[in-house]
């Protein structure tokens, strides 16, 4: 069967890749085409584009940047007819695969969306757009199964991925993983996660900077992605005494003390990793105040989000400030109470989400559909 899949970003590269892997394994004759990165061109996905050409985040952004949005949008739309899929899964990625599913529903091809949009939190007249364009929704937190069956959505949750990713992972070595980056072995380190996108990395990462001359017991190591250029962390970080490691964000964490993450999936994978942590976000003040107008949860953070209460500090916008973060960090390596609630909730927080298995899961959901509408 020949299948069309879509991400827009790293972390939709990275499950969208192991979803291929797995539905290779169950479907011998498989054909993958679509939009990604390097993991999904790696697993066979001949891809139409890279997400480094797709990846605008916010409001202002998106509006900057619309002539190549949509001319992306469309190049996408020709290429799915010319291909003729069996079968179009979106990953995530909402402003765009939203458009994609209303296309090729109205072209008659089965649309699966694997890894939900955030639309419980806002823009939830968005459901009635799933719920008529999407034939199939495989979530991956808890609470989303009960959420999208009250709308009447075809819905079931697999579990989430990045469980797969840490059981492939296990262990590594301390003492090479700090050799190979030039690291100390004496003093222990905090790690700076600023995003994966070019405008997260320039808004949070000089933020995060300012907190390592607070600690200089401590070394600070920022967590770079292979997507972007490493002189554009290296222009941000200037002289500061910090250091930056690329494409070893899970090594990091592993050997880490503590670590300020920027909301987004990073936030819970420093949780399953057992890290304490502070969760950054900082948007254009435009983009803020709409995105405040509209949200309809409590946090930001998927660690709050999935456990439903304060596990991780949130500062956000405002609240994002040298000494905001300083104090939070502080807490974090010196309260000993804070620390041991904090890994109790992680604890809590691996209950809920389970085992892993997500990714063979929703192979298996795909390829029986597909079965059944032959």
């Amino acid at each position: 069967m020949k299948y069309y899949i879509i991400a827009g970003e790293a972390s939709g590269d990275m499950h969208a890749s192991n979803l291929v892997a797995e539905i290779k394994k169950k479907d011998k004759k498989a054909e993958f085409r679509g939009c990604g990165g390097d993991l999904m061109k790696a697993q066979g996905v001949d891809l139409l584009k890279h997400y480094r050409t797709m990846a605008y985040m916010g409001f202002v952004e998106v509006a900057v940047n619309l002539r190549k949005v949509l001319d992306n949008i469309a190049q996408c739309k020709k290429d799915i007819v010319d291909y003729q899929p069996d079968v179009v899964i979106l990953v995530d990625y909402p402003g765009f695969n939203f458009r994609i599913a209303d296309f090729a529903h109205e072209k008659g091809f089965k649309v699966f969306y694997y890894i939900s949009p955030q639309v419980w939190a806002w823009k939830r007249r968005r459901v009635r757009k799933i719920q008529k364009s999407v034939d199939k929704m495989l979530v991956i937190l808890p609470f989303e199964e009960e959420f999208y069956k009250r709308y009447g959505v075809d819905v079931t949750y697999v579990g989430h991925p990045l469980l797969d990713e840490l059981a492939k992972f296990g262990n590594g070595n301390r003492s090479m993983f700090l050799r190979r980056n030039s690291l100390g072995e004496k003093r222990e380190i905090i790690a700076l996660l600023p995003g994966s996108r070019k405008q997260e990395v320039k808004r949070m990462l000089p933020v995060m900077l300012k907190v390592a001359s607070h600690f200089p017991e401590y070394q600070f190591v920022v967590a770079g992605v292979s997507s972007l250029e490493k002189s554009l962390y290296k222009g941000i970080m200037g002289k500061a005494d910090v250091f930056l490691v690329e494409n070893q964000t899970y090594e990091l964490l592993q050997n880490s003390s503590a670590a300020l993450v920027t909301s987004g999936t990073a936030t819970l994978e420093t949780a399953l990793f057992s890290v304490p942590e502070v969760v950054c976000y900082k948007a254009t003040g435009f983009s803020y105040h709409l995105a405040k107008w509209m949200i309809k949860v409590k946090f930001i953070s998927l660690v709050n989000l999935i456990m439903d209460k304060e596990v991780v500090k949130e500062l956000i916008q405002g609240d994002l400030t040298e000494d905001n973060l300083v104090k939070e960090l502080n807490q974090l390596l010196h309260d000993g109470n804070r620390q041991r609630q904090m890994l109790e909730d992680y604890e809590d927080l691996q209950d809920r989400l389970g085992n892993a298995g997500a990714s063979e899961k929703a192979a298996s959901v795909i390829i029986e559909s597909l079965k059944l509408k032959k």
